[in-house]
Parts: structure tokens; C-alpha cells; sequence
């Protein structure tokens, strides 16, 4: 059975492409459509510019002002005369002689000069001085050890018969065993020097210092037959009753 209809006469055939190309124009018309401006009459001024008017300026009338040249300078001054006057003073010459010496000359020999040397304060301690500083009274002690020893009874007895122990009691310090450690340098020469005391209280410090200061006069302790100088430190200990 033949068909009634030539196929190619068939118009869903194609169908999408229509339907594509249809779509593209109705969006290109909406877009256009959308962009489209319009502009009041009105609103828009023409005008016009007329090349043929000249301008016009007003150009202003200038005058040259000369001013006149500066006046010259003044001419310079006449120099003056001067008299040539005779030098009738003699003005004797200063010969200053030459110090460099000649290979020829003798050099006569330079005295030794003698320079003073100074000795320096040499400190040695107490426990390992060759000779001990001798306390007055500890002459007669034989080798260096009674002498130390000496030298320690010797001190403590002066500072406790010296010492002020009820000066505690007047500073108001608490009953109990109260302990200073002093410590002082014999110079060279024997006396005392650089006291220094530590304590619980700056009057005891003090009192400690002041005792310390009146110690006798020492002979000095030697070490390898030349005086020098020894510290020595002691401690100070009493007791505040109640």
C-alpha cells in the first residue's frame, strides 16, 4: 500500500530546527526591544557655532621706562708719600748653635739616674704571715704561734673590758646572744686601719668600731724580713639578759 503522502512534505521533520531559529529571533527582537532608548525633544539643544565672528582683544599699550646708567665710580685715592728713612739701628743677629753631635765629638757619660721605687701594700693573712704583728705585751712569746696566740688573748680581753655590752639593752634589742663580726688591717707601720663591722644593729656596729679604733700601736708582721700589712678578724660575742 503506497502512502498518500510525499514524505518530503512532511513538516514535523524538521521541526527543532525551526523551533531553534524561531527562539533565536524572538530573543534577538526582546533584546533589542529591552535596549532601545528614546530621548525627549525637548530635552535636546542645538547649537550653533558661527566660525566667521573674529575675536576681538584688547591689546594694552606698554611704555618702555629707561631708567638712567649708574654714575661712575669715585677715582681711587692719591697713595701715599713715603719717607725713606735711614736705618741707623743695629740689630745684633742671634746665633742659634746646632745640637746635633758630629762623629768626632766626644759624649761625655750621663749620671745614673736614680728612680725611687715604690712599695706597694703587701697584705698577708694572720694564719700563714712568717712574723705575726706583735700585740704590746706578747714581746717576750717565743716562736710564731705563741705569738698568735697571745695576740688573740690580747685582743679579745681589751675589747671586752672596752666594750659597752648593756648599749644592747638601751637600743631595745631582744634578750638572747648577740654576735659582731669586726674585722680591721695592721699597716706597716702598726697601726690600725679599715675597720669594718657587721651586726644586728647599727649602734652595735658602731660601738664595735669605736673599741677597735682604740687598740695599742702593734709592731708589724714581716713577711720575708719586709713589713706588710695584716688583716685580722675577730668576732664579738655577748649575751642581752632579759
Amino acid at each position: 500500500m503506497e502512502p498518500k503522502k510525499n514524505p518530503k512534505s512532511d513538516v514535523s521533520r524538521n521541526s527543532s530546527i525551526y523551533f531553534a531559529v524561531g527562539l533565536a529571533l524572538m530573543l534577538g527582537v526582546t533584546y533589542m526591544a529591552i535596549n532601545h532608548k528614546t530621548y525627549d525633544k525637548s530635552d535636546i539643544a542645538i547649537d550653533s557655532l558661527n566660525l566667521d565672528d573674529e575675536l576681538e582683544e584688547e591689546v594694552p599699550i606698554t611704555e618702555q621706562i629707561v631708567t638712567p646708567p649708574p654714575p661712575p665710580p669715585p677715582p681711587p685715592a692719591a697713595p701715599e708719600v713715603i719717607e725713606v728713612v735711614e736705618d741707623e739701628v743695629e740689630v745684633e743677629e742671634t746665633v742659634i748653635e746646632s745640637t746635633e753631635t758630629e762623629m768626632e765629638t766626644e759624649i761625655v757619660e750621663v749620671e745614673e739616674v736614680v728612680v725611687d721605687e715604690i712599695e706597694e701594700d703587701i697584705e698577708v693573712p694572720f694564719s700563714v704571715i712568717e712574723n705575726v704583728a706583735v700585740f704590746p705585751g706578747c714581746e717576750n712569746e717565743k716562736g710564731n704561734a705563741a705569738k698568735k696566740a697571745c695576740m688573740n688573748e690580747k685582743v679579745n680581753a681589751f675589747i671586752g673590758k672596752k666594750f659597752n655590752t648593756d648599749l644592747a639593752s638601751d637600743l631595745g634589742l631582744p634578750p638572747g646572744r648577740k654576735r659582731i663580726f669586726v674585722q680591721f688591717k695592721v699597716d706597716k707601720t702598726g697601726n690600725i686601719t679599715s675597720i669594718v663591722a657587721r651586726g644586728p644593729h647599727p649602734g652595735l656596729e658602731k660601738e664595735a668600731k669605736r673599741v677597735i679604733g682604740e687598740l695599742p700601736k702593734m709592731k708589724p708582721g714581716k713577711q720575708r724580713g719586709k713589713a706588710v700589712v695584716m688583716p685580722f678578724s675577730i668576732p664579738i660575742v655577748f649575751q642581752v639578759q632579759d
